[in-house]
């Protein structure tokens, strides 16, 4: 991939999981980065590795992106710093596995804040910025449950299918206009959003899991390449292409049992 020397490039999400690979790899092009999250401490501490490592510079944000009008907010401020963000990685997200009518409603319109409504806000925001100077790139993480209806996970694969949708939706509409959209649809990555989401992890998914950083480099690299979508792994691959062939209520017989093990 080429340099990024001089550029910015914020992620959402940087404390934990893939947030932390995609800042990894930036900062190996020489990007400087803003990273946001609500957990200082990691953030900080990956900071000072890469800014020792690399020689970039680092902005770190606590934020939390479920209390509308933060994406306002953030942009403010980097406003405020001078920071004009070149690529921007919307990876702040997460998922609550369980009956639809078993989570508080509390929580499933929080989780519908992050992954749908801050995400919108930011790719709004920063991608009228990135239009006016005709340059910029835009990451959108969406998930391999974005291609279907997913019993257990009813409200967090809706939410990724309208991720998936706008990013295909936006790579068509921001193209013209020199901004290029890519969404990444991982599977399982080795990261704790498993047990975040309160999931038991059974053979097939275990098969299924992939490492952070080849998920991050995948969606990296397409980013870099203008791709409209990629979906990382060979068996992931399999499940989307298979899925479009079949009929919507087997699709849900089948990924409801592979998810409840």
């Amino acid at each position: 991939m080429r340099t990024l020397q001089g550029k910015w490039a914020l992620v959402t999400g940087a404390s934990s999981g893939l947030g932390v690979e995609f800042a990894k790899l930036f900062a190996e092009r020489r990007a400087n980065l803003v990273l946001v999250a609500r957990r200082m401490e990691p953030m900080n501490r990956l900071a000072e590795e890469l800014t020792r490592k690399h020689s970039v510079r680092i902005v770190v944000i606590g934020m939390d992106l479920s209390r509308p009008g933060a994406a306002a907010e953030l942009k403010s401020d980097l406003d405020a710093r001078g920071i004009a963000i070149g690529h921007l990685v919307n990876n702040a997200g997460y998922g609550m596995y369980g009956g639809f009518l078993d989570h508080k409603l509390e929580a499933i319109s929080g989780m519908m804040q992050v992954n749908m409504l801050a995400l919108t806000e930011l790719t709004h925001i920063f991608g009228r910025d990135m239009v006016k100077r005709r340059e910029g790139q835009i990451l959108m993480l969406a998930s391999l449950l974005g291609y279907q209806a997913v019993p257990g996970y009813a409200a967090y694969a809706a939410s990724k299918a309208y991720v998936l949708l706008l990013g295909e939706a936006l790579h068509q509409e921001l193209a013209p206009r020199g901004v290029s959209v890519t969404t990444l649809t991982p599977g399982i990555a080795a990261t704790s959003f498993g047990e975040i989401a309160g999931q038991r992890m059974s053979p097939l998914l275990r098969l299924m899991i992939m490492k952070p950083h080849s998920v991050a480099r995948a969606g990296l690299a397409a980013m870099m390449g203008g791709r409209t979508t990629v979906t990382p792994g060979f068996l992931n691959k399999a499940a989307a292409f298979f899925d479009r062939l079949m009929p919507r209520p087997m699709q849900r017989a089948i990924f409801g049992r592979i998810m409840a093990g």
